[in-house]
């Protein structure tokens, strides 16, 4: 099927859709801190890179990665379509991350990133290990 809208016109729409947060991820990881017993966390924080979920009294955020956004090695995939658009969007994502990542470790923080497709294939226990072990050598 055909689009209806010129190409340009089409990234005008989708550079102005906006994400509001990946919700069924998001809502994954929350069971698994709750089976986990990881209490303390907070949503929408006002803190900078916008963590998903962040143990303030603990300085640990959490991010919860969408693997094709973000640019995860799982997927390798390109939209066929505007394929040059997408690698320098997922290109400039990464970067960001990275900058986000260290801004915060600088500012004394703990950065844990959980992948989507590790809370979808249940691989994120080392990575919830790592954020209980830093909650104990914080308490």
């Amino acid at each position: 099927m055909t689009d209806t809208f010129s190409k340009e016109k089409r990234s005008e729409i989708m550079r102005s859709v906006k994400s509001k947060g990946n919700k069924s991820t998001e809502l994954k990881l929350i069971e698994i801190f709750k089976k986990n017993n990881l209490t303390g966390w907070r949503r929408n924080y006002p803190l900078f890179g916008k963590p998903d979920f962040v143990f303030p009294k603990l300085k640990i955020v959490v991010f919860a990665d969408g693997c094709f956004w973000h640019g995860h090695n799982c997927r390798n995939t390109t939209p066929s379509d505007n394929s040059k658009y997408w690698t320098i969007k997922i290109e400039k994502n990464k970067k960001r991350d990275k900058l986000v990542t260290k801004t915060l470790k600088n500012k004394g923080w703990t950065v844990i990133r959980i992948w989507e497709c590790e809370i979808k294939k249940n691989k994120y226990q080392r990575k919830i290990n790592k954020l209980k072990k830093a909650m104990r050598e914080i308490k």
